[in-house]
């Protein structure tokens, strides 16, 4: 697909969206669009924080939705109660446009209590399935490890990533339904497929940079430096 086709758009809530939120200034969570620029469908991966917001440019870029992806269930990607603070999100976002919530199997029972939005809304998929957004295809990738349905997508060169990697570091595994274990093995085989010149898109702006090469990560991000799951857990089971 040429280049000029594909949609795709990082917005920094705090930033670009909920400019006012503090919530959103302090978590630094990240908010992406992707789209077919030729049908105008386009799909939100996280919407959260700032739903007007998101639809805004999404109308002011001609682009529809059709539908949203989230990659775990924890308030900061797809709203509900984050210590306190309410956060706009999955709930918000269908009273506005009914579309469906792709998310990995394990994970439904999760966002459903997280959210308060009933499980008919979601659909439930497993590793490996892809989500066409027009005639773009979305890989869907099961990477357990922070949430027991933490998934990536692959689309178009891109891994966005939500709280399974970032270009330094990854996501907790000492939260409910993580995994340190599993965390290794997503990040040592189950992304093992995505390529070096694919860019890491992560979840929250936690360095200076807000995307990098694949290539660049798994030569400066620590996660990668053991040589055994052993001398993983040691340096980062937690």
């Amino acid at each position: 697909m040429a280049d000029d086709r594909f949609y795709f758009r990082q917005l920094l809530a705090g930033m670009d969206v909920a400019t006012d939120d503090v919530v959103a200034q302090q978590m630094v969570n990240f908010v992406y669009l992707l789209g077919d620029r030729e049908t105008g469908e386009a799909m939100a991966i996280d919407p959260a924080y700032d739903i007007g917001g998101v639809l805004d440019v999404l109308a002011a870029d001609d682009m529809r939705l059709v539908g949203t992806l989230a990659t775990h269930y924890h308030p900061d990607h797809v709203g509900g109660s984050l210590m306190g603070h309410p956060i706009a999100g999955l709930a918000e976002l269908l009273d506005r446009k009914q579309v469906p919530v792709h998310v990995q199997a394990d994970e439904v029972e999760w966002i459903t209590r997280s959210t308060g939005i009933s499980a008919d809304h979601l659909v439930g998929h497993a590793s490996g399935d892809t989500v066409m957004v027009g005639e773009v295809p979305v890989t869907l990738i099961h990477t357990p490890g922070h949430t027991p349905g933490s998934q990536c997508f692959l689309v178009e060169g891109r891994l966005v990533a939500g709280d399974t990697l970032f270009l330094d570091g990854c996501g907790r595994t000492d939260l409910p339904g993580s995994d340190p274990e599993q965390m290794y093995l997503s990040l040592t085989q189950r992304l093992a497929h995505v390529p070096d010149d694919a860019v890491l898109f992560p979840g929250h702006l936690y360095s200076e940079k807000p995307a990098a090469p694949m290539a660049e990560v798994r030569q400066r991000n620590t996660v990668f430096r053991p040589q055994t799951q052993e001398q993983w857990m040691m340096m980062f089971a937690r």
